[in-house]
């Protein structure tokens, strides 16, 4: 409704000072100067012939508010185009999403897909998220302007050459124009094509397929910015088209390659169009790289003549150019035709890597592994981010891929900091590698942006087995009392007989569970030769423990006595069951040095008690479905591992305890998937989730609706809906319209669910309005000026002042309610403006907000709000 009254007051005050049939295309783009504060840029295309011409817009914010932006630069281009750009500053009342309208009367006259344009508001809008996580975000660059011209029955191409600085994604849709309040233009439809119309997702080209009528067409594009996996920002773009009937060809562009290069490689890239009319041409190029401030390309034209022309790009790239995102260039040709000209538009990617870290060296010692390398080629490193997997996968990148990609089975291990900082100790986070096992690293360098580098070569290393390397902790027989393990080690090697001559001796350790934290000795014996390596445990409680064992080795000499190296610990396999609906959910714990390539699950036959083999499974988690609730079923797990090491016995065959369990319905469903959307004019939150998927909610029967008005405290049930379907839920707060909220869902055995992630809180709306024209001439209408929406207001304190600068009133009440006097005379109409603080309750509690605006106090008998019937 506000925007609606905006749009009637800009009407009626537009017709009174000129035509208003100017506006052809353009976008609105910003910059983030501070943690809410943004630089706004409105950029408009408008037909210089019209009379009409705006030396100012009025921006609608998305937060209740609005302003008027100056204009700062106006730019006449060729076709009676004119470039207007207007710049003004914003602070945002908090985090949230923001919708912001720029609309002016009108369009320009004659737009065949637009009925009736010349009256059709003209309406462009780009929509912003505010998060801290996310960081600070400037819009993309639009380099390639949004006027272009086709010719009939021949393929159209245009490229807005959108440039994001920061390296965030970017993808493009086909949209609809736009008119009053940003809704899309009533009765529009997309230009007609012989073949088709579309905006290619990932290049940004815009391809009409091919135009079948000519004349004036306007076309909106959709401009998405994405940062780890989040849409952060949304630009529509309006650009006109115009399609001229002509025997005109385009010109052609020989097909572009695409680059991947290593910073610091110098590019020179020859690029020729022809034209099979023997017009002459000419070459334009855009985009990100041709801005940037360290080492921008460039773009020559060598040699041209009539039907051809070559032009050489060239471009230094640098350590700085290092981005994740490929740098896109727009290369355009131009022809000079007598009739029209027509243009080709084509697409060079340039994708930037960090160099390798170099000369990777891993030495071992008996407990961890020391890695050095060079120092990278690129100054701005920040610093080396250390990749480890157990065992060789040779990974070699291709030329366009950096970084260590998740399918090799790297993990991330650490990171050093600093350039020069390129000497790294793998002790396993303090706890030591394990003996007998092959471990492999790759470095990669990280950039400023947090771009990673090519990754360097595999490099691996086994630790110096001077120690018993475990190979079985093996249960013998499942007993509370009488309970046996048996356990088996290889004979140590590269045993440095100089400082340990011998005699020796095994000590063996016991800690119950698998992390083993409370070690007891439980064995000792003596050797000469070390071929002594296995041992019974007997006498324990292998039913309701695991175990961890530890084999020590002493030099055993008189006077010299003293623990070789380093000693491994290896666990049993515990068998834990967790009970669910009509199934039963395996956990095979261990805790163990070697790698356990498949587990053999079997289950009890309950005829012959034997064992049965079930499934082969290659995960520590095996689901057991279509089971009978009630009944009992009973479990033991085989595991076949290897060292993957000459001299160690392979395979390894380990087995678990015996273990049963009963099927039981106590899993919760998943949590609902909630969003939530502030209806500030009315004063309420609607919630809407999604109903849990079937596989892990099929007998949900309620929702319990959490909130908090608060980023801090405790959430509160506030409502609940009693049926799977019912997934709305309409709040009316009390004190805020800021609020966090949570859904969780509950079952039929009144299991109930995680709450809804991630927490959903919202504080996007503004609860003060004033308006801007109201009538104090005693016909009891509108006399008062009242503040639109103050619910939830604290307080405010607002000074009204003549043109002059005179204070004509001031107050403290929330509602305003001036009767528009001063010393108990009305005051002159005019315009009046007002500075007001306004303190508000929002997620962080109470804050304070300065707004700042006008008001039209019309005061003549009969005067009526324009608009108003």
């Amino acid at each position: 409704m506000r925007r609606t009254l905006l749009a009637i007051l800009s009407i009626f005050i537009s017709l009174s000072i000129c035509y208003a049939t100017h506006n052809r295309a353009g976008e609105i783009t910003y910059r983030q100067i501070s943690g809410l504060t943004f630089e706004l840029t409105i950029t408009t295309f408008t037909y210089t012939l019209s009379l009409a011409d705006r030396d100012e817009l009025t921006v609608d914010w998305g937060d209740n508010t609005t302003s008027v932006a100056p204009r700062d630069t106006i730019v006449y281009l060729p076709n009676f185009y004119k470039r207007n750009t207007y710049v003004i500053d914003h602070t945002f009342p908090g985090p949230g999403i923001y919708e912001i309208v720029v609309q002016d009367p009108n369009r320009n006259h004659g737009v065949l897909n637009i009925p009736n344009s010349v009256n059709v508001v003209f309406a462009i809008k780009t929509t912003m998220l505010i998060n801290p996580a996310i960081g600070y975000n400037d819009t993309p660059v639009l380099l390639n302007p949004p006027i272009d011209q086709a010719a009939l029955g021949r393929k159209f191409i245009h490229n807005p050459s959108a440039y994001d600085e920061e390296g965030d994604s970017l993808s493009y849709s086909l949209a609809k124009c736009l008119t009053e309040n940003g809704d899309t233009i009533e009765g529009y439809f997309f230009p007609p094509a012989s073949d088709t119309l579309y905006v290619d997702p990932l290049t940004g080209d815009l391809v009409w397929d091919s135009p079948d009528s000519i004349g004036l067409y306007n076309i909106a594009m959709n401009i998405e910015e994405w940062r780890y996996g989040i849409k952060i920002g949304n630009i529509v773009r309006d650009m006109q088209i115009e399609v001229f009937e002509t025997e005109n060809n385009p010109p052609v562009t020989t097909d572009l390659d695409s680059f991947c290069v290593v910073a610091g490689t110098y590019i020179e890239y020859n690029i020729t169009s022809t034209d099979e009319d023997k017009d002459m041409v000419t070459h334009l190029a855009s985009g990100g790289v041709f801005i940037i401030e360290d080492s921008p390309a460039e773009f020559l034209e060598v040699e041209s003549d009539s039907g051809y022309v070559t032009s050489v790009f060239r471009w230094q790239t640098t350590c700085n150019h290092v981005r994740e995102q490929p740098y896109s260039i727009v290369i355009k040709v131009e022809d000079n035709n007598e009739e029209v000209s027509l243009v080709d538009s084509d697409n060079l990617y340039i994708k930037v890597l960090g160099p390798a870290p170099e000369n990777i060296v891993a030495i071992p010692t008996n407990n961890y592994i020391r890695l050095h390398w060079s120092p990278s080629d690129c100054n701005n490193v920040a610093g080396y981010r250390i990749y480890r997997r157990i065992g060789s996968y040779g990974f070699v990148p291709d030329t366009c891929e950096n970084g260590v990609p998740g399918y090799t089975g790297y993990v991330f291990v650490g990171e050093t900091t600093g350039l020069n900082d390129t000497v790294f100790m793998d002790k396993n986070n303090g706890e030591g590698l394990l003996q007998g096992t092959e471990y492999c690293y790759m470095i990669v360098a990280l950039f400023p942006n947090g771009t990673e580098s090519i990754a360097s070569g595999e490099v691996c290393s086994v630790l110096m087995q001077g120690t018993p390397v475990i190979t079985n902790v093996s249960v013998n027989h499942t007993d509370r009392s009488n309970g046996s393990i048996f356990l088996a080690w290889a004979k140590p090697k590269d045993l440095d007989t100089i400082p340990a001559p011998g005699p020796y001796e095994y000590r063996i350790y016991r800690s119950p569970g698998i992390w083993g934290s409370n070690f007891e000795l439980v064995h000792t014996f003596q050797t000469v030769d070390l071929e002594d390596t296995t041992f019974v445990d007997t006498l324990i409680n292998t039913t309701d423990f695991g175990f961890t064992y530890r084999v020590e080795l002493y030099n055993d000499e008189d006077g010299n006595r003293f623990v070789i190296g380093n000693p491994g610990e290896a666990s049993s396999i515990f068998l834990h069951i967790e009970p669910a609906d009509n199934e039963l959910i395996l956990h095979i714990r261990k805790n163990v040095p070697w790698i356990n390539t498949d587990y053999i699950i079997y289950r009890q036959n309950r005829i012959t008690l034997d064992f049965d083999s079930l499934s082969v499974s290659k995960d520590t988690l095996y689901h057991d479905v279509n089971l009978a609730n009630g009944e009992e079923y009973c479990y033991l797990v085989k595991s076949i591992g290897t060292y993957s090491r000459q001299g160690i016995v392979d395979p390894l065959i380990n087995y678990s305890h015996e273990n049963c369990g009963v099927p039981d319905d106590k899993e919760p469903p998943c949590p609902p998937e909630l969003t939530v959307f502030s209806n500030c004019d009315s004063l309420y939150n609607e919630l809407t989730w999604t109903k849990p998927d079937p596989e892990c909610g099929i007998d949900v029967v309620s929702y319990k609706v959490y909130y908090n008005p608060k980023l801090v405290g405790n959430m509160e049930v506030i409502g609940t809906r009693n049926s799977p379907e019912d997934t709305t839920f309409i709040h009316y707060p009390e004190l805020t319209m800021a609020g966090c909220y949570a859904v969780t869902a509950i079952d039929s055995f009144d299991n109930e669910s995680a709450r809804s992630m991630p927490l959903i809180c919202v504080d996007n709306c503004t609860y003060f309005e004033i308006p801007n024209v109201f009538t104090p001439n005693e016909d009891n209408i509108n006399d008062i000026l009242k503040a639109k929406t103050y619910k939830f207001i604290e307080k405010i304190d607002i000074k009204i002042y003549s043109r002059t600068g005179n204070l004509v009133y001031q107050t403290d009440d929330p509602e305003i309610n001036w009767d528009g006097k001063y010393n108990n005379n009305y005051v002159s109409p005019g315009i009046y403006y007002y500075i007001c603080d306004i303190y508000e309750n929002r997620l962080s509690g109470l804050e304070l907000r300065n707004i700042s605006g006008f008001v039209h106090v019309i005061t003549e008998k009969g005067a009526k709000v324009p608009g108003e019937k």
